[in-house]
């Protein structure tokens, strides 16, 4: 029987661990926090539990006065300014953890079920592959005991961790990273969050939802540098206008605590105080300590493993999968790169990893979803598209639950129409943004779009009229 040992238990090694065992592979996943991974107990699963209740919050925030609904409020006259309804943060965090072992729990369980053994410990491997192929892995227990197992291939999917700033170590009471923001008991008063990446805004726009004062800082022009720049600037506006303070070209060079409050010094010399400070600056690869360039991996200068679109590595029989690959840091990517080194390696059919057809989401308010080329693609020359985009003020939909805020942008190629890419800006952009992502995998039209029928009213209908504009005789290839 065929051994495979994966170190690591996130989405890329346990849907790896669920490949294996159903091709009859002898499947051994060796992870120290819990199947999982970051991503079910301390990043995907966690924060968007958090953002659920946050959103909540927002929806009833921004439209019960103008859909009609009367709050009974009892609160004092002298008062009448305060919120009327409230967060208990540490009722919300309790239920964040509960989920996100409930979930852990539900994997291991669907993991063992399948045949694969789950090991407690860390992993590295040893030396050079064997002459009959084969790679050894050490695994190191909590007590110290090691255990060495024996793998005719070896799939790497240990993930990442948050990366600190020198002068801005986390203490996991007044300054925090992502992981340990879930031990709060209380709501941050006034919370400084530092970096306007996808984590930095999601955390921003849920913190400033359930009550807190937030500043983001960026070190950058605008919020999500790395989005589309018109839902950039739509969330950017939402943020202001929710009360904000957005600081754009304003780095963070520090965080100390003094008392009970945070000072975060920038770059210019000014000083931000808070009551606590959120740093979301990146992530850094677990890629070390694991004997991989010892073994032949090649690692690039950012410590990520260097991969192939079918997952392998440099080192013949190891693959590598997920955030430590630095492909894409999603979910999804990581489970698509754990299964595609499985069904490669086992010798079944398999298309390698397109990261263009790959369809993600900023579970900010409103979300912002993609999938494929980009408006930096087209702006940058990388493909000739046609762009539309559509207000949703103009979608019935949205008029009758209130929603001001976001669009739908679609991108297909002059000639033939097949959509290439589009951009969500919407509540539950993640949803709607799925029958773009079809779209783009399976090479349709604008006009095979176009036809297909929308409830109305719906906001799915604005993907339909944005394909409607798009449909125009050059683009259907007619003379």
């Amino acid at each position: 029987m065929t051994r495979i040992v994966i170190i690591g238990g996130g989405p890329g090694g346990y849907e790896a661990a669920l490949v294996g065992a159903q091709l009859g592979a002898e499947v051994t996943v060796v992870d120290c926090d819990g199947l999982g991974g970051a991503s079910v107990l301390t990043d995907c699963v966690p924060s968007k539990t958090l953002i659920a209740t946050a959103e909540v919050m927002t929806t009833f925030d921004s439209s019960y006065e103008e859909l009609g609904i009367i709050v009974a409020d009892d609160t004092p006259h002298v008062e009448q300014a305060a919120r009327v309804v409230g967060v208990d943060l540490g009722k919300v965090n309790r239920r964040v953890k509960r989920l996100a072992l409930a979930q852990s729990h539900d994997i291991t369980a669907s993991v063992t079920r399948a045949g694969a053994r789950v090991l407690r410990g860390r992993g590295r491997l040893s030396g050079r592959q064997a002459m009959d192929g084969s790679r050894q892995v050490v695994v190191t227990a909590a007590d110290g005991t090691e255990e060495t197992l024996t793998a005719d291939a070896v799939l790497i999917a240990t993930g990442g961790h948050p990366r600190e700033v020198p002068d801005a170590k986390p203490d996991g009471e007044r300054i925090l990273n992502w992981t340990q923001v879930y031990d709060l008991k209380e709501l941050p008063e006034e919370l400084i969050v530092v970096g306007s990446g996808v984590t930095g805004a999601e955390f921003a726009g849920a913190y400033q939802a359930l009550g807190s004062r937030v500043t983001l800082v960026s070190s950058r022009d605008r919020v999500l540098p790395g989005e589309d720049p018109d839902a950039a600037a739509v969330l950017e506006d939402v943020f202001r206008r929710r009360g904000m303070n957005v600081m754009a070209r304003s780095r963070a060079e520090s965080a100390k605590r003094v008392g009970d409050r945070v000072e975060v010094t920038l770059a210019d010399g000014r000083v931000i105080s808070g009551t606590h400070c959120l740093m979301a600056v990146g992530a850094i690869p677990n890629s070390a300590g694991m004997g991989l360039e010892e073994a032949g991996v090649k690692l690039k200068d950012s410590g990520h493993i260097w991969t192939d679109k079918v997952s392998r590595t440099s080192a013949p029989g190891v693959y590598a999968a997920g955030d430590v690959t630095g492909v894409f840091a999603l979910a999804s990517v990581a489970a698509m790169q754990g299964r595609i080194a499985m069904y490669h390696f086992l010798g079944d059919a398999v298309a390698p990893l397109n990261l263009k057809t790959v369809s993600s989401n900023v579970f900010t308010d409103p979300e912002i979803a993609t999938v494929g080329y980009t408006q930096a693609d087209v702006d940058a020359g990388k493909i000739d598209a046609k762009v539309v985009k559509l207000p949703l003020l103009r979608n019935p939909r949205a008029k009758m639950q209130g929603i001001r805020d976001g669009f739908v942008k679609i991108f297909c190629r002059p000639g033939t129409g097949i959509v290439v890419g589009g951009c969500v800006v919407a509540p539950k952009a993640s949803e709607l943004i799925h029958p773009i992502s079809i779209a783009v995998d399976n090479n349709l039209t604008v006009e095979q779009i176009a036809k297909a029928f929308t409830v109305y009213p719906s906001l799915s209908g604005s993907i339909a009229e944005v394909a409607r504009q798009l449909h125009t005789r050059k683009s259907a290839g007619e003379a």
